[in-house]
């Protein structure tokens, strides 16, 4: 992508004002969308970016500068352009290590370049979910389907002697069924996703994820409105982790620990869970979602374990907040793009499965809420307070899934909800969804068994 010698001169015209440390990040990235709406081809886009981003250190100092230009003179003036906001003088200390070639054996292998696939086979795929969504209830108004594959190329170097490269390709299915009935209208949408080729795609179990989509809108259709108070929630697997992933995980990123602007800041080695739970970010699983080979600043994906049996263990770190912390990266430096500085992020985080059987769990709850399906929300990293919809949620009366409800919310605190967390199922799940914070939006994965929290403050239409 660039010759070694070129990078060496950049990193070094980088260090010139009195920096500590220097990086290049090069990055050719091959897209594809298609979007098939009411039956019609609405969205065909294809397109490559590429460009290269330079960050430099000087002890807590950061400056990052991307450009376009890959002329070895474009680079040389953003790197020393760059360098003028480092101030300082050049030592011994500011010089560039000696590289070596890193080569590392891709965890994710890939079948099928989805760049090298035709757009007919690709076009087959939506046209075969539309027909099932739309078939699926007369109450079916609307499908929305859409497919998204990438190819990225990247070329990571540092002052401190990293060089190597990576080859990113992930695809994903997104189906989206609208129900109505005249006067009210509801949604429903599953959108699996994998760090892998187009074998994905042609692999999926289209019968079941479409239905899904469409079970889901015409359910909630016919759903009551859902009551408020608090109550025992029933959380399950998949795509129900989101709701750790964001008010717990990201309080768990060195961007916010490192701060203090987490509620988890400074409780290595105390108890802030239930003795249940075991909470863990891992890279390295194979063609997930979230997975990675090596981050974005070079470091190998790793599996790291965050909270285990209910005592805080460690944090995701950067390299930029593990100066701040005075700790080791932990493979966990992200980033979007070329456009933005890494910061620490997620990469798979899920609650590890337990010993309860989902019927189990349901069986021992007289009176609560099932979220089958969660929703969007928000979430504050530094208090932990958060605010999640629950897209497919039933009462549960007696040890059994009673009527579908609509509108709920759940309301609370991420580090208090997973202190309540009193049963944990055995069926683990992940679930693809996009995380973006401040260096972007990247793919990750939520995951979990099926969880029930002993209580929640449910915000719905109807008192209790």
């Amino acid at each position: 992508m660039l010759s070694k010698s070129i990078i060496e001169d950049v990193l070094s015209a980088a260090l010139t004002t009195g920096g500590d440390f220097s990086e290049v990040f090069v990055e050719d990235r091959y897209t594809n969308n298609m979007t098939l709406q009411g039956g019609r081809l609405e969205k065909n886009l294809s397109g490559r970016d590429f460009g290269i981003g330079i960050r430099i250190f000087k002890g807590l100092h950061s400056v990052y500068a991307y450009t376009n230009e890959n002329s070895k003179e474009g680079l040389l003036k953003a790197a020393t352009t760059a360098a003028q906001a480092i101030h300082g003088t050049k030592t011994e200390r500011n010089i560039v290590l000696p590289m070596e070639t890193q080569k590392r054996e891709t965890l994710h292998p890939i079948q099928f370049m989805p760049t090298n696939m035709e757009k007919t086979r690709k076009l087959n795929v939506l046209r075969n979910a539309n027909e099932i969504v739309t078939n699926y209830d007369s109450s079916i108004a609307q499908a929305i389907i859409s497919l998204m594959d990438e190819e990225q190329n990247v070329l990571i170097a540092n002052s401190e002697g990293t060089f190597t490269e990576d080859k990113r390709v992930r695809s994903r299915l997104a189906i989206q069924a609208v129900a109505t009935n005249g006067t009210d209208m509801q949604t429903g949408f599953y959108g699996p996703g994998a760090h892998q080729g187009f074998e994905f795609i042609e692999g999926l179990d289209l019968n079941h994820y479409a239905k899904e989509a469409a079970r889901i809108a015409v359910t909630m259709l016919h759903a009551d409105p859902a009551p408020s108070g608090k109550f025992p929630v029933i959380i399950d697997n998949e795509f129900g982790g989101v709701i750790f992933h964001e008010a717990c995980g990201h309080g768990l990123e060195a961007s916010s620990v490192a701060k203090n602007n987490s509620v988890f800041a400074n409780k290595v080695g105390e108890k802030v869970a239930s003795d249940l739970v075991t909470y863990i970010d891992d890279g390295t699983i194979t063609n997930e979602w979230g997975s990675i080979n090596i981050d974005d600043e070079g470091e190998k994906a790793r599996k790291n374990v965050l909270i285990e049996n209910g005592i805080l263990k460690g944090y995701l770190i950067d390299k930029f907040n593990a100066r701040r912390m005075q700790a080791e990266s932990t493979g966990s430096g992200r980033r979007e793009s070329y456009k933005f500085a890494p910061t620490s992020r997620m990469t798979n985080t899920y609650i590890a499965p337990g010993e309860s059987t989902p019927e189990e769990i349901i069986e021992n709850t007289e009176y609560g809420i099932y979220a089958k399906y969660m929703g969007g929300g928000s979430v504050s990293p530094a208090t932990g307070d958060y605010n999640f919809a629950i897209n497919e949620a039933y009462l549960v009366k007696n040890g059994k899934i009673d009527k579908p409800l609509r509108g709920a919310t759940l309301i609370g605190n991420g580090a208090k909800t997973i202190q309540k967390i009193d049963m944990v199922g055995n069926n683990l799940g992940h679930g693809a969804g996009m995380c973006g914070a401040s260096s972007g939006s990247i793919p990750v994965n939520v995951g979990q068994p099926m969880v029930r929290v002993s209580e929640i403050t449910v915000g719905g239409r109807e008192a209790n």
